[in-house]
C-alpha cells in the first residue's frame, strides 16, 4: 500500500483531477535530457521524495519530464502534462486580472513584497485523482501527493485557497496573485519602497513595465506563424495599460489570427510590430488614480477602437 502521507500544511482545498467520461487514460514517451539535466533530475527526485511530495508508482497515467531554466541560472524540473490537461475538465473560477489588482493601490505609498516558496506543494492532490499525475524518467515512475506544476487547474485551486487564506486583508491592505503577495500602505516607514509585480514596477511616482521584461522585448524578432504572433499578442495585451491606442496600432496584427486569412507578414505588419516594441521599451509611468481627486474623462473612439484616459 502506498503511503499518501506528507509534510504539506493542512490544506483548504484539495486538487481535484476531473476528466472527460470518455478519455482514455494517456501514457507518453519519455524526453531526452542532457547530462546537467539528468543529474539535477536526479537532486530534485531526491528532494521531493525526502518531503514525501512524491511517492513511487505506476499507473495507467503517464506524462514525460522536462527542464526549463530559471531566473537563478539554475533549472526547474517541470512536468509535461499537456495530454493530460486536454482530456481534464476545466476550472470556473477565474485568475483575477492584474489590471484590476494594480488599481487597488490607489492612494497608497509604501508597499512591501512576497513570493511563496514552493505554494504548490501546500496543497494536496485529492487521493482519488493521485494516480493521475504518475511521471515517468529514466529512475522510475512515480506519482504526486501534493499539487505538482504544470496541471491545468492547479492556478484556479491555488488563487482560491490564497483568496480563502487572505480573505479579511483583500483590498483593504493586500492583493494576491497567484504565489505573489503586495502588502500596501501610506506612512509604515519601514516598507521598502518600490517592488516588482506581476511585471510592473510599482512605486510612489506610479506604475511602469519592468525594466528586465524591456531587454527581452528589444530581441523580438518578426512573427513568422500563427503561434508566435500570439504569444506576442498575448503579452502586449497583458501590458495594454501602457500602450497608447492599443487596438489600433495591433489592428494589422490581429487582423492576422482571423479564420480563412492568409498569414502573410507584410509592410503593415512590420510598421505596426516596430510601434509596439517602441511603445513597449520607452512606456510612460502610469500614476495610480486617487478616489478623493476630481479627474477629467477623455473619450475617443474610430471605427476599429475606443480610448479613455483619466486627467
Amino acid at each position: 500500500m502506498r503511503d499518501t502521507r506528507c509534510f504539506c500544511a493542512k490544506e483548504l482545498y484539495s486538487q481535484r483531477i476531473e476528466l472527460d467520461p470518455r478519455a482514455q487514460p494517456t501514457v507518453r514517451s519519455q524526453w531526452r535530457l542532457s547530462q546537467p539535466e539528468l543529474m539535477e533530475l536526479r537532486t530534485q527526485l531526491d528532494y521531493l521524495l525526502e518531503k514525501k511530495f512524491i511517492h513511487p508508482y505506476t499507473s495507467p497515467y503517464a506524462a514525460p519530464i522536462l527542464f526549463t531554466p530559471k531566473k537563478d541560472g539554475g533549472l526547474q524540473m517541470c512536468t509535461d502534462y499537456r495530454v493530460l490537461n486536454k482530456i481534464t475538465i476545466k476550472p470556473r473560477y477565474l485568475i483575477p486580472r492584474a489590471d484590476d489588482l494594480i488599481d487597488q493601490l490607489r492612494g497608497a505609498r509604501i508597499f512591501s513584497k512576497t513570493d511563496l516558496r514552493g505554494g504548490y506543494h501546500q496543497i494536496r492532490i485529492a487521493e482519488a485523482d493521485i494516480s493521475k499525475t504518475v511521471f515517468r524518467t529514466r529512475y522510475g515512475s512515480y506519482e504526486y501527493i501534493v499539487m505538482p506544476f504544470g496541471l491545468t487547474n492547479a492556478p484556479s485551486t491555488f488563487q482560491l485557497t490564497m483568496n480563502e487564506v487572505f480573505c479579511s486583508l483583500l483590498d483593504k491592505c493586500a492583493i494576491v496573485y497567484l504565489d505573489d503577495i503586495l502588502v500596501y500602505s501610506i506612512s509604515r516607514e519601514q516598507h521598502l519602497r518600490s517592488y516588482n509585480f506581476l511585471g510592473h514596477i510599482i512605486s510612489i511616482e506610479g506604475v511602469k513595465i519592468d525594466p528586465r521584461k524591456i531587454s527581452t522585448i528589444r530581441n523580438w524578432e518578426p512573427s513568422t506563424n500563427v503561434e508566435r504572433l500570439q504569444s506576442v499578442l498575448g503579452f502586449v495585451n497583458y501590458m495594454r495599460r501602457l500602450i497608447p491606442k492599443m487596438a489600433e496600432s495591433t489592428a494589422p496584427l490581429t487582423d492576422l489570427l482571423r479564420k480563412a486569412v492568409f498569414y502573410e507578414w507584410g509592410e503593415r505588419q512590420q510598421a505596426a510590430f516596430d510601434q509596439l516594441k517602441t511603445f513597449l521599451i520607452t512606456p510612460p509611468v502610469l500614476h495610480i488614480a486617487d478616489p478623493d481627486r476630481l479627474y477629467k474623462l477623455v473619450t475617443d473612439a474610430s471605427d476599429i477602437a475606443v480610448g479613455v484616459v483619466l486627467l
